[in-house]
């Protein structure tokens, strides 16, 4: 999945992006608050990992406005800011949670996926319904409850895809949720991991919408009603 990062000290941004990207992240850096603007109003993101000592705006500003416009990405606060105030203030704002710096990985990836359950509306780490289903925390598809591995960027389009069953999301919509600045997207990479995925799932499990783009089918009524 495709997240914004948003640091402004050189080391602790690289290492993160790194650490990120190993664990199949796609990972968009910015290093000051009015980048971070720009790209989070521009961008489709899963998460945003968000400092608060920025240079140019402050970070709690950067989270007030997103916040102002409707915008409801999951933000995990990252900071050196330790004061009780600090972190209610940053909270009451709009994150959805807040980890100190400095922090592991681990628990910043097992935060990151608690905060988008919690956007899916799900308290669980199972995402989908009862034919198709993503788990959040090993990263594989079930299907008809059983699992199969799936690449870094196969689960992001069908993460994409399952937040809104029966909703047609465009190339370029899933693109931006797959792919990060700087990736080469050649003009069918898109249509080759639907191929693949079909093969895995069935051809039925993803949906062609003819020039429109791809949807995933809403559940039934009768696996609405057993949910």
């Amino acid at each position: 999945m495709r997240v914004l990062l948003v640091e402004d000290d050189e080391m602790i941004g690289r290492s993160l992006r790194e650490a990120l990207s190993a664990r199949g992240w796609s990972v968009d850096w910015v290093k000051d608050g009015l980048l971070a603007q720009s790209a989070w109003a521009d961008g489709d993101y899963a998460c945003v990992l968000l400092d608060l000592g920025l240079p140019k705006r402050d970070g709690v500003e950067v989270l007030r406005q997103a916040r102002g416009r409707g915008d409801a990405t999951p933000v995990v606060v990252l900071t050196a800011r330790d004061g009780v105030d600090d972190r209610i203030y940053g909270l009451d704002v709009g994150a959805d949670d807040y980890l100190l710096k400095p922090y592991e990985v681990r628990e910043l990836v097992a935060r990151m996926r608690a905060v988008i359950r919690r956007r899916d509306g799900s308290a669980h780490s199972l995402v989908g319904n009862a034919a198709l289903q993503l788990d959040l925390t090993t990263r594989e598809v079930l299907l008809a409850g059983e699992r199969s591995q799936l690449s870094a960027r196969e689960f992001a389009l069908l993460h994409a895809l399952l937040e809104r069953p029966g909703a047609i999301l465009s190339r370029e919509q899933l693109e931006n949720r797959i792919y990060g600045w700087g990736d080469e997207v050649s003009s069918n990479a898109v249509d080759v991991l639907i191929h693949g995925m079909r093969r895995k799932l069935g051809p039925d499990a993803i949906r062609n919408v003819r020039g429109l783009g791809w949807r995933v089918a809403m559940p039934t009524a009768d696996a609405r009603s057993a949910a």
